[in-house]
């Protein structure tokens, strides 16, 4: 059998290339489980919440996501959490390891409603007129809400990513979010939402960026990290994930999803630009460095501080 892959599916295939469905329909079509997980371990579909499914060639877009939704979602349910924030462009912020589960649609229904739908998690939660907003006919909760739910009922790690990739959306601003905290006194997970709202910061370029910039804070003693410096190129400006620029010391991340081989290349090669030709120390982090018990992400960066003053004649 030829192992030869594809680029794309198309219309000679026995599932639509022009709009997302759902396996319910696959097994009306007669399509084995095994031949969907197959295209999706291909790159040939995208799986992006359970029970949904479109052609990899489609674009990615909010009529897309609301496709997909209103295939799973009850008309009078309310999207909210991780699939909200999805829905508005964030990215599905998720623990380590839950990439390898398809996440199922997060939604709400008025009390009494309680949704008996495999293909969606249903909780009960007040909700102010203010706090939903309908797009395409799908409710769900506006991105200022969405930021304050997950903030508070995520994972701290998640939690954080969250909140930087809703506060990027420009929704809304730190103001608004510190205001609408006030709003949720008694709720659970108030007390790490507190925490971490003044932190958010829309710069962050992916969610392991910013739990990269959660474990610096954490170390207490350090400077405060720049986001996203610009510096000088040889064909036009590099910027530096987290950096001090006093000191010429930077951190970056390199996640799996968007480093691929030829990304790393050029990365490489920038990161040896801007060591060689403008003098920093850049320290080069993985999911590895900042998740798990063998975690190292607080030790290095006291380390590469330390290097970057002791070029400074500067006190460690």
């Amino acid at each position: 059998m030829s192992s030869f892959v594809r680029a794309f599916l198309d219309a000679s295939d026995p599932v639509p290339v022009d709009r997302p469905f759902s396996f319910a329909e696959t097994r009306r079509w007669g399509l084995d489980r095994r031949v969907l997980s197959r295209w999706v371990s291909q790159g040939l579909l995208m799986h992006p919440i359970e029970g949904v499914y479109y052609a990899a060639q489609l674009t990615d877009s909010l009529g897309l996501r609301l496709e997909c939704l209103k295939l799973v979602v009850p008309a009078d349910a309310v999207v909210t959490d991780r699939t909200a924030g999805w829905l508005h462009g964030a990215p599905m912020v998720l623990a380590p390891g839950d990439h390898q589960v398809v996440p199922r649609a997060s939604v709400f229904r008025p009390p009494g409603y309680r949704l008996r739908n495999p293909l969606a998690a249903s909780g009960e939660r007040t909700l102010a007129p203010d706090d939903v907003m309908e797009l395409a006919g799908v409710k769900v909760t506006v991105p200022l809400r969405t930021a304050c739910d997950l903030g508070r009922l995520l994972r701290r790690d998640q939690a954080f990513a969250a909140l930087d990739a809703l506060t990027r959306l420009g929704a809304f601003d730190r103001d608004e979010l510190l205001e609408r905290t006030r709003r949720y006194r008694g709720y659970r997970g108030i007390r790490q939402l507190r925490e971490l709202a003044p932190l958010a910061d829309g710069r962050s370029q992916s969610p392991g960026e910013s739990i990269l910039r959660l474990r610096w804070l954490d170390c207490g003693e350090l400077p405060s990290p720049t986001l996203q410096f610009e510096v000088a190129g040889p064909t036009g400006p590099f910027f530096l994930d987290l950096s001090v620029p006093e000191l010429r010391y930077a951190a970056e991340y390199d996640g799996e999803q968007w480093h691929g081989p030829e990304q790393r290349k050029h990365d490489a090669a920038r990161r040896e630009w801007v060591r060689t030709r403008l003098g920093y120390e850049v320290d080069v982090f993985t999911a590895a460095n900042i998740h798990g018990p063998c975690q190292d992400a607080d030790l290095r960066l006291r380390r590469g501080i330390s290097r970057s003053r002791r070029r400074y004649g500067l006190r460690p």
